[in-house]
């Protein structure tokens, strides 16, 4: 009876935090940031050419959100709108939309001198973050499976190895989470990071305000709860081990 209370009690709370783990490496929401530079120079390689229609309308002091995942970087420009995270909301970005992939971004630009100014130093701590993350998914997922090859309480070693993968999903989470938090606060320039090769181009100390997205607070949620479920899923399996002897 109690196994059965403990296993539901680490369905639910596993479920749910996959579930936060998995809209937090799909959404692209991790970082935010606005800025009022709105120059994009001609020829610029990290913009998409789609933009060049636009570039008449852009002018100094218009103010462009930035929002970041493992998947894409986007801006938009938002001139009349105010500078607060729920104008990132999905229902409240206005269009047009630019995008460009985000993995380990920013990557050296192979145009030009080598290493490029606009290279990142911190590009290879990003790329810790995005194997972590890629990992973590992926050990969360197995462990879910294992758990429901285990049902109905006929497999022990199902329950304590997916209580393994969701303990291990967790931790590695709870790792990409400080290593997100330690890059935000401590290892970025977020000036250079999000202006790159407009900074030059740009007035002198344009402001750049960054925050942490909805897909951040959404790993942050699902940590506890996946540690919880793997562990009461790995204290199940040794329950129903003790059982069978």
């Amino acid at each position: 009876m109690k196994a059965g209370v403990a296993a539901l009690a680490g369905g639910l709370f596993g479920a749910t935090g996959l579930l936060l783990f998995l809209l937090a490496f799909g959404t692209d929401y991790w970082l935010l940031a606005t800025e009022t530079c709105g120059i994009f120079p001609s020829g610029n390689s990290t913009l998409q050419s789609g933009e060049d229609e636009v570039q008449t309308e852009v002018r100094k002091e218009v103010l462009t959100f930035h929002h970041e995942g493992f998947f894409w970087r986007c801006w938009f420009f938002g001139e009349g709108h105010p500078e607060t995270i729920w104008t990132f909301w999905y229902t409240s970005q206005v269009h047009p939309k630019f995008c460009m992939h985000g993995y380990l971004f920013p990557l050296p630009i192979a145009l030009g001198p080598f290493p490029h100014p606009s290279y990142d130093t911190t590009a290879v701590y990003r790329g810790f973050w995005t194997a972590f993350i890629i990992l973590a998914v992926a050990t969360g997922l197995v462990g879910g499976l294992l758990l429901v090859c285990g049902v109905p309480f006929v497999s022990p070693r199902a329950y304590k190895a997916g209580g393994g993968f969701l303990l291990t999903s967790g931790g590695l989470f709870l790792l990409l989470v400080f290593l997100f938090v330690m890059w935000k606060e401590f290892a970025a320039d977020f000036q250079k990071y999000i202006l790159l090769e407009r900074s030059e181009k740009c007035l002198d100390d344009v402001p750049v305000h960054v925050h942490y997205g909805w897909s951040f607070m959404f790993a942050a949620a699902g940590v506890p709860l996946v540690l919880i479920s793997g562990l009461l899923f790995y204290l199940v399996g040794r329950d129903i081990r003790k059982s069978l002897e």
